[in-house]
């Protein structure tokens, strides 16, 4: 039985059968559990440990909105708070409650408000059906820096459904209790040292007799003794954080091991860049977002083309380097992906064949999308920047049913922009809708999808000889196009793509979790289009021979994949264990014609355009290859200590490759390759704050083609080994020093003894040092940045002029540095400033190592004002104006950075 057919037939009955009953995750910003931890785990105050020496179990807190320094408990003699409310007045100051926490007790939980400066919180309360719900007026949920957050926890214990927190108008907070048979039993506290407690009791708790709380303001009751974790607790509470993230600091990622695994705790480089980066820097492409992250540079040949796939630490990656919410899609490799539908950004350096199947061994790319909120959102926001650049989205979310089971979320973006280079007129439409249904307390899906227009003129780059090398003629103007004014609906690289999938996730108990997730992308070009490309340079530097590529019958490339996996936790005696394991099949199917045209030179100082098409030179192509994939993989996260760690895992691959030319079917090909793919690493960490960390893992990449015997190329092979060291400082400001040494081998070669064949000796390395630092270093003061020492070279080629040449576009010293400060109180709350430092150093411009681009260091900034959920903005890219390269794919394509470019926006919140 083929392999096509089995992916075929799988795809199709799991995306039905999963439909009828299965789920994935969906997320909001953050998912963290209190876990349960045996006494040699639990950390604990001295004054607490001769309370938890005799207990068998205890829970732990680890989760809230703004991490603080450890604060005492409720002091005994807490006063009951529920008091009338005040009149607002315009004259009243505004608290901000600057962090939401919420602590496991023996009778349920309690939620604390903290306010930044211990101010007391006057209260209003009521009951509604099943909910007991709090007013606070002249309140608001601000972090230290500005943001507005929210908080919610759903079903936390036994009896009681949800618990939120949100900031219900410009100057009221309200807090909801809902319970699933009535309304909840809701005790409040007043304490000096953590501020406004709302003890819930669960469903077993309330059905004992407690004290209910009094409603004269400021009436003192009896002494409460400050609640305790319980020690008979069996189930974790999961909560969810929604709002803007912590600064630049993020503390947990799924991308490395499909679990919410801590950081610190991967034994591997990551780094997440969140929302609020993308907000505050204005991205609207993701290579401008991939500039903050350190190890990477900018893809050659797409500097202003629409592609994503980045360099990651030395090596050009292929079209499987991107994932969107941890599943594999090609097509955005080969058209842009849009940023107004992105939550955050995940970038795994390093091999992720273990979990993701065939990929670059650089590093893996997850854009993971904004999902519905629980509560009633609405953003719109409109930009007006140099080179007519207009750009309109639109953010709406919130609940569709009134008991919340059912949540929407709506993005939407409208763009036309110019460029510096002569018409190059760009045009981006998209629009992306959501919808998540909690079917019940253990199941939900999401469904999601997304459609992107694109239109823009290819741009082919400039050639070496007159930008980075010496011209005869002079230097050619930055402004300089080789192609043709072709109409933008007539552009080389219009596209158009529609995105479809779920996600579905079932909870069996609180150990074990199934997930089942597909998407589909269909991505397709018009019959029009048109692009030009480069093929030589006179001997005096001033005409450029040119080739027109056209597609007359337009062309296709659509994507499948579908990941199902379980989730499990156990105990092997004392040790933990995490194990993943499941199976996935991916799909691919592109095609189309091709004629090339002959055109007339250009004179690139002096261009006469609008010339007439000329002859079709060579064969025409119109063909097909499909793809396929299945793969079977297996991952233990092992907790031998609390600060002592495994992480092994595996995985089996089959890929295929089937080639169908509609024109001489004796070309038609097929080829199917085997790789396993395995992953090793070990945390150590001495004391909390610190990681030290080793890996070992490895990547496979299928190879098309055969040797002049006709034997199949083997898959390329990735080899990694990383060390490093990680840590938390504060809890605010984390930071990651890794070393690591990658080996690409089975890389083809030219075969000497055969002339125009290739044969699979050729190896290349690269091995360096990265520094990721990421959080609020001081009050208002948030950073993020990075530096990466790369050494990447060839090692072995049949061409020995070949042999120790540095691969191209890669630097051996970069950094990346972007920081805001934003002022939290007095006149000038709300203002903030940002500043950006991006040294690139030389690189080579191609691998014959036969020109450089030189190093550069450009300079970003920011002005910022937000109050009352309004915001308004002035970006500056390239401050003072430089002329730098930004890549190069050869010397006859040499791609020069933005000028300086300014980007106003205002937005708002509601």
């Amino acid at each position: 039985m083929k392999l096509e057919w089995l992916v075929s037939s799988i795809l199709l009955t799991c995306s039905m059968v999963t439909l009828g009953t299965n789920p994935t995750r969906s997320e909001e910003i953050s998912t963290k559990e209190f876990q349960k931890q045996t006494p040699d785990s639990t950390t604990t105050s001295s004054s607490q440990q001769g309370s938890l020496s005799s207990r068998v179990q205890s829970v732990k807190s680890t989760a809230e909105i703004w991490q603080i320094p450890k604060i005492q408990r409720p002091i005994p003699n807490a006063q009951i708070l529920v008091q009338t409310p005040t009149p607002t007045t315009p004259a009243q100051k505004i608290v901000q409650v600057t962090a939401v926490k919420a602590n496991p007790t023996n009778k349920g939980v309690e939620v604390i408000l903290q306010t930044s400066l211990g101010e007391q919180l006057q209260i209003t309360n009521r009951s509604a059906v099943n909910s007991f719900i709090v007013d606070i007026p002249n309140a608001q949920l601000r972090l230290p820096s500005g943001e507005a957050f929210t908080f919610r926890s759903d079903k936390p214990i036994a009896g009681i459904t949800g618990i939120t927190v949100i900031n219900f108008d410009a100057n009221t907070i309200r807090v909801t209790v809902t319970g699933e048979a009535g309304v909840p039993t809701v005790e409040l506290f007043d304490s000096p040292n953590e501020g406004l407690i709302f003890s819930v009791a669960s469903a077993a708790a309330s059905s004992q007799p407690s004290a209910q709380p009094q409603t004269q303001p400021n009436q003192s009751t009896s002494e409460t003794q400050p609640t305790q974790p319980s020690a008979s607790s069996d189930e974790p509470i999961e909560l969810v954080v929604t709002g803007e993230q912590d600064g630049y600091r993020v503390g947990d990622s799924s991308t490395p091991t499909k679990t919410d695994t801590p950081l610190r705790d991967i034994p591997q480089s990551i780094q997440v860049i969140p929302r609020q980066l993308i907000k505050e820097q204005r991205i609207t492409r993701i290579s401008d977002a991939l500039r903050n992250v350190s190890g990477i540079q900018e893809p050659a040949a797409t500097t202003r083309n629409v592609f994503d796939v980045p360099i990651i630490r030395g090596f050009t990656p292929n079209s499987d380097a991107i994932l969107r919410n941890g599943l594999r899609e090609r097509t955005s490799s080969r058209i842009p992906s849009e940023t107004a539908n992105l939550e955050r950004i995940e970038v795994l350096k390093g091999p992720a064949s273990v979990l993701y199947g065939q990929g670059s061994l650089g590093g893996t790319v997850n854009l993971v999308t904004k999902q519905p909120l629980s509560s009633p959102y609405y953003s719109v926001e409109a930009s007006v920047g140099s080179f007519d650049f207009y750009r309109s989205t639109l953010d709406l979310s919130g609940p569709l049913t009134s008991d919340k089971t059912l949540l929407y979320r709506l993005n939407a973006a409208v763009e036309t922009s110019g460029s510096f280079v002569d018409f190059l007129e760009r045009q981006r439409y998209f629009v992306s809708p959501v919808l998540t249904w909690q079917i019940d307390r253990n199941t939900k899906i999401s469904f999601e999808s997304e459609y992107l227009a694109t239109q823009q003129p290819d741009d082919s780059g400039l050639p070496a000889r007159g930008t980075v090398l010496s011209n005869p003629n002079g230097k050619i103007p930055r402004n300089r196009n080789i192609g043709e004014p072709f109409d933008v609906s007539e552009s080389g690289n219009n596209r158009n793509v529609l995105r479809v999938g779920y996600n579905f996730e079932h909870r069996f108990n609180e150990d074990w979790q199934v997930r089942n997730a597909f998407q589909a992308s269909l991505s397709n070009y018009p019959n029009n289009r048109i692009y030009i490309l480069p093929t030589s340079l006179s001997d005096d530097g001033r005409l450029l021979s040119r080739t027109v590529r056209t597609f007359p019958a337009g062309g296709y490339d659509n994507t499948y994949s579908l990941d199902n996996y379980v989730v499990g936790k156990f105990k092997t005696g004392s040790i933990q264990h995490q194990i993943v394991a499941g199976f996935d099949l991916f799909r691919e199917a592109a095609g189309g014609q091709q004629i090339n045209r002959s055109i007339a030179p250009l004179d690139l100082f002096n261009p006469v355009y609008t010339q007439t098409l000329g002859g079709i030179i060579g064969d025409p192509s119109d063909d097909e290859t499909t793809s396929d994939s299945l793969g079977f993989y297996l991952q233990d996260q092992i907790a031998l200590f609390n600060n002592l760690k495994l992480l092994l895992g595996g995985r089996f691959d089959i890929v295929n490759q089937t080639y169908k030319d509609f024109i001489d079917s004796s070309n038609n090909d097929f080829q199917q390759n085997e790789a396993f793919s395995p992953r090793v690493g070990i945390v150590y960490q001495p004391i909390p704050a610190i990681s030290l960390y080793a890996s070992y893992s490895r990547s496979f990449q299928q190879v098309i083609g055969t040797t002049f015997d006709n034997s199949l190329f083997q898959p390329e092979k990735g080899t990694q080994y990383e060390v490093g060291i990680k840590t938390d400082l504060s809890d605010k400001v984390s930071a990651t020093l890794a070393f690591y040494n990658l080996t690409r081998s089975n890389v083809l070669t030219d075969d000497p003894d055969n002339p125009g064949e290739s044969i699979q000796t050729g190896e290349q390395k690269s091995q360096g040092i990265e520094l990721n630092i990421g959080g609020e270093v001081l009050p208002g003061l948030s950073i993020i940045g990075g530096y990466a020492y790369t050494d990447a070279s060839v090692t072995k080629d049949t061409d020995t002029e070949l042999v120790d040449n540095i691969l191209n576009n890669v630097p051996k010293h970069a950094f990346t540095l972007w920081t805001t400060y934003k002022i939290a109180q007095g006149d000038l709350q709300g203002l903030g400033f940002g500043l950006g430092l991006y040294y690139v150093g030389d690189r080579q411009g191609d691998l014959a190592n036969t020109f450089e681009l030189p190093s550069y260091l450009r300079t970003d900034a920011a002005v910022f004002y937000e109050r009352n959920k309004f915001r308004v903005a002035l970006n500056i890219r390239n401050l003072f104006d430089i002329d730098y390269y930004a890549s190069a794919q050869r010397d006859l394509a040499v791609y020069l950075g933005e000028p300086l470019t300014l980007q106003g926006t205002v937005s708002w919140e509601f």
